[in-house]
């Protein structure tokens, strides 16, 4: 895969990561596929969180689109459902 689009991806998630962070998660960059998918790694907080979908569109997704337009989707490879209170 393109190394230049992995680092501009690398680059908009280091953007997002300070806010991750500040709530006990991060994420990491699994792979782009061929057809331009970006698959990620959420990692503590942030894998279980009740508003994890959220941050994955509003947040982390909207970054990389926005930073390298050519990739048409943004996935977590690990997502898991909120416990239930």
């Amino acid at each position: 895969m393109n190394k230049e689009l992995i680092t501009r991806v690398e680059e908009a998630l280091q953007q997002i990561r300070p806010y991750l962070e500040a709530d006990g998660g991060n994420v990491s960059l699994v792979e782009v596929t061929g057809d331009h998918i970006v698959k990620l790694e959420l990692h503590g907080a942030c894998k279980t969180c009740s508003m994890s979908m959220m941050t994955m569109k509003a947040g982390i997704e909207e970054s990389i689109r926005r930073s390298v337009p050519e990739i048409l989707g943004v996935e977590a490879i690990n997502l898991s459902p909120a416990p239930l209170s």
